[in-house]
């Protein structure tokens, strides 16, 4: 006789990614969400910048992908460079 109950799937998370800077206003840093090269870095340090503004362009695979604030904040530091390569959870710009 088979078993028909198949066995219970287990689901492994990654381990969170280390943040290299932790805000104490608690506004994050802004990080790659792939890995490619910086093409364009569109703020300068000290720039105040929206929820939903473009702060770097990333090319992967041929494609340009906008880097968006996720928060209002003041550009306090840019930690890339355009031609820069940088992976996935890399921190580009550090906002207060």
């Amino acid at each position: 006789m088979r078993d028909v109950n198949p066995p219970e799937a287990v689901i492994t998370l990654p381990a969170p990614i280390p943040r290299e800077h932790v805000e104490e206003a608690g506004v994050p840093d802004i990080e790659a969400h792939i890995t490619g090269t910086v093409w364009k870095i569109e703020c300068q340090v000290g720039d105040s910048i929206s929820e939903g503004d473009s702060v770097v362009i990333l090319e992967s695979m041929k494609m340009e992908m906008p880097v968006e604030a996720e928060d209002d904040g003041t550009v306090k530091e840019i930690l890339c460079e355009e031609g820069q390569s940088v992976k996935e959870g890399d921190t580009l710009v550090v906002l207060e």
